[in-house]
């Protein structure tokens, strides 16, 4: 039984695109098993669930769907039964929601005798196509049960999606790779801890920390490629997934906003203070276009918005936040290394793996009263451990201000778990009372990675 088409004017353009269709659907059938390799978490199969899988843009979101579809096919699933399209394909680019129907009546044309409840649908990258969601709640209610959707914008994958699907969709966000990740693909042991391997590992942290995590460039081996690479994914996600997308208008404006942004990593960041420099420099850009192009920013998962600790919401809210970037590597592309960076970048490290596993009833602060602490981690109503990261704390000054920062969040909010984390040293100490642990950042690294 063929669904119900909408009428097209032009039936040549129609049976093209169901031709262009039938061919992506084709191709990603033969190419199964896909050489992908293994990533610390891993998507459910046969959940019976909308699987939605949002993430910046080539961070391995469709290799993640991709192992998926190996499994499939080692259980015994024919590739047949795989109907994978990628709409980030530019031949299907000028798509529109009214004309979606036609992607399964070009698989049903395939394959006829396949009932659509025994198909496992991968939509790749759909958010280029408005008001997809509603195709495939009707696609999941009424045809087939499985469903795994990718996109590159978190507006479209939470907010919206969750509006529209009403629950249904189960989410799984994909980030670059974690260290243990970087190590898998650069094919090191992470469990060898003699002293050899420690040095071994403590090097490939050192190279991580500076490097972009992303996965294809990992894998690359030629240092200038990795360089271009880096850049084609900044300008893609800057003028395809924020200009274009949002309609912005002064390119340049936004690029240095993001510049801004990029060099304050890990420290509270006023709004309103570029908006006085771009004003000085005579720029026309209103105050609520800067703190709108701050929430676009995020929803493509390029930065992510920290705010300061309180008790109270509304204190929290109007407290600076602060802004972490998806990528070390590409930051350093962007900026070019400055002086005093192996801080922030060993900041921006934590912050992305706490990110990477933060479950929906937690949530990531940072305090701040007469001295700091990086990261506050809260469950639900409760405090589960407060976070200090520096370089080194070879010096005294250095010390003090960790362990007060730590003292300081700890009586506030009455969380005793507490841990310095720093590139290479390791100790437990007390201070006025209060444990504390230093961790070096690629052990507490490795360690803070649960079993998928």
């Amino acid at each position: 039984m063929y669904l119900c088409l909408p009428k097209l004017n032009n039936t040549s353009d129609k049976m093209k695109r169901k031709e262009v269709i039938q061919g992506v659907i084709q191709t990603m059938q033969q190419e199964i098993p896909f050489p992908v390799l293994p990533r610390d978490m891993e998507l459910p199969v046969r959940s019976g669930q909308i699987i939605t899988v949002p993430g910046v843009r080539r961070c391995g979101k469709s290799s993640m769907m991709k192992i998926v579809a190996n499994r499939l096919v080692e259980s015994g699933v024919s590739p047949t039964h795989i109907l994978w399209v990628n709409f980030d394909d530019e031949r299907l680019a000028s798509m529109t929601s009214d004309e979606l129907d036609e992607v399964i009546q070009a698989y049903r044309e395939m394959y006829p005798d396949i009932p659509l409840k025994d198909v496992f649908i991968f939509f790749d990258e759909i958010q280029t196509i408005e008001k997809w969601e509603l195709f495939v709640l009707r696609i999941y209610k009424s045809y087939c049960p499985n469903i795994y959707v990718s996109g590159s914008n978190a507006q479209m994958l939470s907010s919206e999606l969750s509006s529209a699907l009403r629950g249904w969709p189960v989410e799984y966000e994909v980030f670059p790779l974690s260290f243990h990740e970087y190590c898998r693909f650069k094919s090191l042991n992470v469990s060898e801890y003699s002293e050899e391997g420690r040095v071994v590992l403590l090097s490939a942290f050192k190279e991580y920390l500076h490097a972009s995590a992303f996965p294809e460039v990992t894998l690359m081996t030629e240092k200038s490629l990795r360089i271009r690479k880096v850049q084609a994914y900044f300008n893609t996600m800057l003028f395809r997934d924020l200009i274009e997308r949002y309609k912005l208008p002064n390119p340049e404006t936004v690029r240095y906003f993001v510049k801004r942004l990029m060099s304050n990593l890990s420290k509270p960041t006023s709004v309103h203070s570029i908006f006085n420099d771009l004003k000085s420099r005579g720029v026309k850009l209103s105050k609520d276009s800067l703190y709108e192009l701050t929430g676009h920013l995020c929803d493509i998962f390029m930065f992510f918005k920290v705010y300061k600790y309180s008790p109270s919401i509304i204190k929290e809210a109007n407290g600076l936040p602060k802004y972490y970037f998806i990528d070390n590597g590409m930051r350093n592309n962007v900026l070019l290394p400055q002086s005093g960076d192996e801080g922030k970048l060993l900041e921006n490290m934590v912050f992305l793996q706490l990110r990477r596993h933060l479950s929906p009833i937690q949530k990531i602060t940072y305090f701040a009263d007469k001295h700091e602490c990086d990261f506050v981690v809260q469950t639900e109503d409760y405090i589960e451990q407060l976070i200090q990261v520096t370089f080194t704390m070879h010096d005294d000054e250095t010390r003090l201000r960790e362990f007060r920062g730590l003292k300081e969040a700890s009586e506030a909010t009455g969380c005793k778990n507490c841990i310095i984390i720093t590139l290479e040293e390791s100790d437990e100490t007390v201070y006025e009372g209060l444990n504390i642990s230093i961790i070096p950042a690629w052990k507490w690294a490795l360690h803070s990675t649960p079993n998928p």
